[in-house]
């Protein structure tokens, strides 16, 4: 199952897009994933979505257009951000202060109406896991592409996985027996570095070489 952000980014979206469209798996719309087919008139041009857009064909743009916002697959509950908004964290809470963990009561007010057991969420790109006192269980995978990441948007804030290893998880059981490995995998990613910094971003040149934002 995939969460969202599926392509934007100084890397490959076109392959990355293929590889997922082939896959069809479970796949929900993250805001990055929203600001690719939106339309833009009246912001600030980005040079990454330029970048994205530019390598992406109309077949790409059109399943990033199709995809849910939220979706329920089984007892699986998937979002990208909260039930109701991809550009919220579920799990997290962004002060001036930084980033903590949300309270219990706070992710129950997120999740008010959402009965699964299995409750995946992304867009911190932080892996996590949280059950809650009802039972349910709540899994970050992580993030394959994107490590940490610096979000000026006040209050700004940065997250930070530690390390430039992609990750995900396996989910496996059934109610209130779900198991959760939580993977983190090497790869040259000094190589995608270094592509970052040639496609104009030496900010994810870093994020992605340390798994650092700071």
């Amino acid at each position: 199952m995939n969460l969202g952000d599926c392509l934007y980014g100084p890397l490959e979206p076109a392959e990355t897009a293929d590889v997922l469209m082939a896959l069809g798996i479970p796949t929900v719309c993250g805001n990055e994933d929203r600001i690719l087919f939106q339309n833009s008139s009246g912001t600030s041009p980005s040079p990454t979505r330029a970048f994205t857009l530019s390598r992406l064909s109309p077949a790409h743009v059109a399943w990033l257009r199709a995809l849910p916002a939220t979706l329920v697959a089984g007892n699986v509950y998937l979002c990208h951000g909260t039930p109701r908004s991809d550009t919220q964290y579920l799990l997290h809470d962004s002060t001036g202060d930084g980033v903590a963990l949300r309270t219990l009561s706070g992710i129950h007010r997120e999740l008010d109406g959402i009965t699964c057991p299995l409750i995946l969420c992304g867009h911190d790109h932080i892996q996590q896991r949280i059950r809650l006192p009802d039972g349910r269980l709540i899994v970050n995978p992580g993030s394959v592409g994107l490590p940490a990441y610096r979000d000026d948007d006040p209050p700004a804030h940065v997250m930070e996985a530690g390390s430039p290893h992609a990750r995900y998880s396996i989910v496996t059981g059934g109610t209130g027996e779900w198991n959760v490995e939580e993977i983190s995998v090497g790869y040259d990613w000094d190589a995608a570095s270094d592509r970052a910094r040639r496609n104009g971003r030496p900010d994810w040149a870093a994020w992605l070489r340390t798994g650092r934002a700071t």
